[in-house]
């Protein structure tokens, strides 16, 4: 399928104005879509047999700065008996950073949205076990975001290196 065909199939089964951009340029081909939705077309592109993206390779996220406000989640699909993938992207803030789970439709989703709830801190409502998975448990702060600020010690233990340090 193409990005113009998924498009058309969301359009015809959830309603217009859910796919809000399409990159055929993309590699895969990427549709950007309504983050309230995200949930109800992920549920679509892996159950409806003309799709049927069985796999969800990757899930991840990306911080586009304070000065956005925004952040993107991104999900590569792929469907193994039909043979195409797709890149599906939505946008939320960066000030309320929550979005549905889809991890009750690819068991991939459970460790993929914990890595990113750990490094981003985005919130995956309803998800059956958000906590952290690379970061300690105590840890403050999420490391991938734009403006996370390394703590100098964590545990009594340095954790940045002083420029002059032989260990460095």
């Amino acid at each position: 399928m193409t990005a113009e065909e998924f498009k058309i199939l969301i359009d015809t089964k959830l309603g217009e104005g859910v796919v809000l951009s399409i990159d055929e340029n993309a590699t895969p081909q990427t549709l950007v879509v309504d983050s309230m939705k995200v949930e109800k077309v992920m549920a679509l592109l892996k159950d409806d047999e003309s799709s049927f993206c069985d796999l969800l390779s990757c899930l991840t996220a990306v911080d586009n700065g304070p000065e956005t406000n925004t952040m993107e989640v991104i999900y590569n699909l792929y469907s193994i008996p039909l043979e195409h993938s797709l890149m599906v992207k939505t946008v939320i803030s960066r000030e309320n950073p929550e979005i549905e789970t889809v991890s009750h439709l690819w068991k991939t989703a459970n460790w993929h949205e914990r890595e990113a709830f750990d490094l981003f801190g985005i919130i995956f409502n309803n998800h059956p076990d958000l906590r952290r998975i690379l970061m300690p448990a105590d840890w403050e702060g999420h490391p991938m975001r734009k403006d996370y600020e390394e703590p100098a010690t964590y545990r009594g233990m340095k954790t940045i290196r002083e420029e002059g340090d032989p260990t460095s």
